[in-house]
């Protein structure tokens, strides 16, 4: 068992203003990061039989992976640790990865469970798609990223947020090469843009046109959404990724094109998001927690096993953390899930086609 070195940032943060240098504690570099295991959890061999024990009452119960709450999947000595977390994602670096889970001695249920019950200890979780996906599946069915959302193809994907407060990632199979999990610091991409293009930094303050994939959110009607890139709300940083749902949007009937300042900003992006960015250590069985609005993510395109038992397969949540952070109204009602009043909420246990 290795041991722990997990601990809470110390770092302060102050009042964001659009154009001033932030200090924030989600402020680092992949070198003072991957200097230490502060931000990894080593789960213990006492937290590991607790939650193979809260998986039996799950399975003992006949629960659906949607049913489970924390009172039916009690982690009395964990559940302490993961407030500390959760914490740690909202006020401190944004980062934790969760090791030591046993996915060798759990079945695909199993594993779920513990994924969705260790889970409800940092957020509630949120429908991802139109069809009421609680849990979600990252994995290639043949998807067209040109049609469709990335997580179903084994392309590679820009750097982005998704639409909550807590990106979780659960693995059950890593991919045969490529399909890194990699994740940089949008406080740090704000200020290394500030510092070299103080401008540029601005630009991406004003709103763009995103495209929203035929996804349902409550109440919308038009087809995109108009966020800005780095949006400060209330002394509070928010970042919104530069991905294919910008390009997207520019398709769009009635958008306005991009002007030579914002391509120039979008570059520059870009270019210093996989500068500053780590990769993850995702292996079997880890979770991955990122906070999307101080956090990017992105992944490699992969190259996947033949067996279909061993293709690249992760799982994912999208969690709302009871508005713990002050958000933009634009962003605040994209971080809500996507849903109408006609879904029905599910937790299915694999991957559906494209």
């Amino acid at each position: 068992m290795v041991g722990n070195t997990w601990r809470r940032s110390n770092l302060p943060r102050q009042p964001a203003e659009l154009g001033k240098p932030l200090v924030d504690p989600a402020i680092w570099y992949p070198k003072d990061i991957l200097a230490n295991d502060e931000w990894i959890y080593h789960l213990s061999e006492t937290e590991i039989a607790e939650v193979e024990a809260a998986v039996a009452l799950v399975v003992e119960r006949g629960l659906d992976i949607k049913d489970i709450t924390r009172e039916k999947f009690p982690l009395p000595k964990l559940a302490p640790r993961l407030q500390e977390m959760q914490d740690e994602l909202m006020e401190g670096r944004g980062l934790v990865l969760i090791k030591g889970l046993p996915i060798d001695r759990l079945n695909r249920v199993q594993y779920a469970a513990a994924f969705w019950g260790v889970s409800l200890y940092i957020g509630r979780a949120l429908s991802q798609n139109r069809q009421g996906h609680l849990l979600g599946h990252v994995k290639d069915v043949g998807g067209d990223y040109s049609k469709t959302r990335g997580y179903k193809t084994r392309s590679y994907m820009a750097f982005h947020c998704d639409q909550a407060d807590v990106l979780a990632l659960g693995c059950i199979h890593t991919a045969k090469s490529g399909g890194e999990h990699l994740v940089c610091s949008a406080v740090t991409l704000y200020n290394e843009m500030l510092k070299r293009r103080p401008d540029l930094a601005v630009e991406l303050g004003w709103k763009f046109y995103r495209q929203l994939s035929n996804e349902k959110h409550p109440g919308q009607k038009d087809p995109w959404i108009r966020q800005g890139i780095f949006n400060f709300h209330q002394g509070y940083f928010a970042v919104r990724g530069v991905s294919s749902a910008l390009n997207k949007g520019q398709s769009i009937e009635g958008v306005p094109k991009f002007t030579e300042a914002q391509k120039e900003a979008l570059k520059m992006f870009r270019d210093i998001a996989p500068e500053i960015a780590i990769e993850v250590p995702l292996g079997r069985g880890d979770i991955s927690y990122v906070m999307n609005h101080v956090t990017l993510h992105s992944r490699t395109d992969f190259e996947d096993w033949p067996e279909p038992e061993r293709k690249r397969h992760l799982l994912r949540l999208w969690m709302n953390t009871g508005d713990r952070r002050p958000l933009p109204p634009e962003i605040h009602k994209f971080t809500q899930g996507i849903y109408d009043d006609t879904t029905k909420f599910v937790t299915p246990l694999d991957a559906e086609s494209p």
